[in-house]
């Protein structure tokens, strides 16, 4: 039985395993090189979508961009006119409120001195800006500003002012500002976007907004991303980048600047009106069509190989292992329909197992005629040997003297034992071995019953394991058996405290090579001293030696034992297990043929 391990190492080894991995490495290049392709492609797409989006927000600052510049120019033309006026306040807010009447962009104008007191602006009175975020800036960097005001000290309006500082021979007076009206800002963001939901924050270099849709300022949280702020956005300037807002919507972001160094702006899209989505989408999409190309082209090669080559080499091999395992009830089919070479190989099978079958059938028989003579040999051997006890017995009965009926029935006796041995070489299935056990059993049972009377009480045990021998042991054991067992019989007596006398005959197996047989007898009072012609004792000797073995006898008051350990050339079939023809890994159990 095969681990998981085993059988993946196997299934590893397999050729249709192999025929896949390189048939994946062959064609991966072709997926590489698509994929590679595509996501060039979409890389060069999404980065146009960037760049268009940083378009699409300056386009919406333009408006704001062109407002900002000019009152950036208008403020710095206007302090030349203004220093000839600082002495005559009046005549200065006289101009200043012409300026602002002629035209409608601009809420307010003023000059506002170093004190914070403006007594030139276009209002109607003196105003005190020294509270004021714009003029407190200023104090703190006094250089172009462009500063929101929530309500505008001289307008009263939501105001973007804008202001330059007004030097007189190197020494600063203060700045003339200039104020555009939020509103006005925020209108050149609405003509300038279609889509509703983009939207647009133009903020200063403080991060100060300076406007912004009317969507982004009633949810700004959702038009700002998060962990960022509108100063740390500045480094961010001409740039495109996606982040959460928030309140946790996917955005992408652009940064652009509307005038350097003073004023910024960020849109703020959707992944869908940005574009951005879609190439994602697409890079997705490249990876799974370079995958799905890599696979269908994997399998279509593999089902061409299989075709062509997997599916001819199984069914060859199937046919080898059925003719491997013994099924030959019919010829393997030539496949005709396979390329030439595996068709070749199909024919030279083919002829090969007619050549073998053919072969086969002539020399099993030859062999079965071999062993129907051979049997004939042996039973006419085996009637021969009973005949001869026939005569012996029959010769036995007309003569007088004791002791040659004696001596006639112990010839008798071994001739039985003679033809027992090769009544079981006839009956058995394989001529090259005898089963030994069942041998000894015979001449153990047909010698008990010769011997038994009723004034003679006796008892035969026997243990006799399993023990398959060649005929050239198995005749020598069967006589030294008969001859050791016949002497028990003649000289087993009742022992005291018995009622009864006893033989035991055990034939066991000591290793893998050797093998044991013990014959022991009881000894009664009248058996002390046994006498005999020694006939028997040099029979057993001969045998033993004819068994590599040597005849150990061992005496006690009440047994008498002879042992011997000999040789065996046993004859063990094949447990079902090993039989098993095994031609290939798979060829094992579960799978098929």
């Amino acid at each position: 039985m095969f681990s998981k391990l085993d059988e993946t190492f196997l299934f590893a080894k397999g050729l249709g395993f192999r025929l896949a991995a390189l048939l994946s490495v062959a064609i991966l290049p072709i997926g590489l090189m698509s994929l590679i392709q595509t996501m060039y492609v979409s890389g060069e797409a999404a980065r146009s979508a960037q760049t268009a989006i940083v378009g699409r927000t300056a386009a919406a600052a333009a408006g704001e961009r062109a407002l900002l510049q000019s009152a950036l120019g208008t403020a710095d033309a206007l302090g030349p006119a203004v220093l000839p006026t600082l002495d005559d306040p009046a005549a200065c807010s006289r101009m200043l409120r012409s300026f602002v009447e002629r035209g409608a962009t601009y809420q307010t104008s003023a000059y506002v001195p170093l004190s914070g007191v403006s007594t030139c602006n276009s209002g109607e009175s003196t105003t005190d800006l020294r509270r004021s975020s714009a003029f407190e800036s200023f104090i703190a960097n006094p250089t172009t500003m462009v500063v929101p005001l929530v309500r505008g000290k001289i307008s009263g309006l939501p105001v973007v002012l804008v202001a330059q500082p007004l030097y007189r021979d190197r020494e600063l007076l203060g700045y003339v500002s200039v104020s555009l009206s939020q509103e006005l800002l925020r209108s050149t963001h609405s003509t300038i976007y279609g889509s509703e939901g983009a939207r647009t924050i133009t903020f200063n270099s403080e991060g100060d907004i300076i406007s912004a849709d009317e969507d982004a300022l009633s949810d700004i949280g959702a038009a700002l991303p998060r962990n960022e702020t509108l100063r740390s956005l500045i480094s961010r300037a001409e740039t495109t980048f996606s982040d959460r807002t928030l309140t946790g919507e996917d955005r992408v972001f652009a940064v652009v600047s509307v005038i350097p160094g003073l004023v910024y702006a960020l849109g703020s899209f959707s992944p869908q009106e940005a574009g951005v989505q879609g190439y994602q989408v697409t890079k997705l999409t490249a990876v799974m069509f370079a995958v799905v190309l890599w696979a269908v082209s994997l399998g279509v090669a593999y089902y061409a190989v299989y075709r062509l080559v997997l599916r001819h080499v199984r069914e060859l091999r199937g046919q080898m292992r059925r003719f491997a395992v013994g099924d030959r009830a019919a010829a393997p089919r030539i496949m005709e329909d396979a390329p030439t070479e595996i068709a070749d190989v199909s024919r030279t099978f083919y002829n090969m197992v007619r050549i073998l079958n053919r072969d086969e059938a002539a020399l099993e028989a030859a062999i079965d005629e071999k062993t129907v003579l051979l049997k004939e040999v042996h039973h006419r051997v085996k009637n021969n040997l009973q005949l001869i006890a026939s005569i012996i017995s029959m010769q036995g009965r007309v003569i007088e003297d004791d002791d040659a009926k004696r001596v006639l029935r112990s010839v008798q006796d071994r001739v039985a034992s003679l033809a027992s041995i090769y009544k079981n070489l006839y009956q058995a299935e394989h001529l090259e071995s005898v089963s030994a056990n069942r041998l000894v059993s015979e001449i153990i049972s047909q010698m008990t019953r010769a011997s038994s009377s009723p004034d003679h009480k006796l008892k035969v045990d026997t243990h006799l394991e399993p023990l398959v021998l060649q005929p050239d042991q198995a005749v020598p054991l069967t006589l030294l058996t008969n001859e050791a067992f016949t002497n028990a019989l003649k000289y087993a007596g009742t022992p005291p405290g018995h009622d009864h006398a006893w033989v035991r005959v055990r034939l066991t197996r000591e290793d893998d090579e050797h093998a044991r047989l013990e014959v022991t007898n009881s000894i009664g009072e009248l058996h002390r001293d046994p006498e005999g012609t020694g006939l028997g004792s040099q029979l057993i000797e001969a045998f033993a030696e004819q068994l590599e073995g040597k005849a150990v006898v061992h005496s006690t008051d009440t047994e008498y034992t002879l042992s011997l350990v000999f040789h065996t050339d046993e004859i063990r079939p094949l447990p079902i297990e090993d039989r098993k023809v095994v031609l290939t890994s798979a060829a094992r159990e579960g799978s098929r043929h």
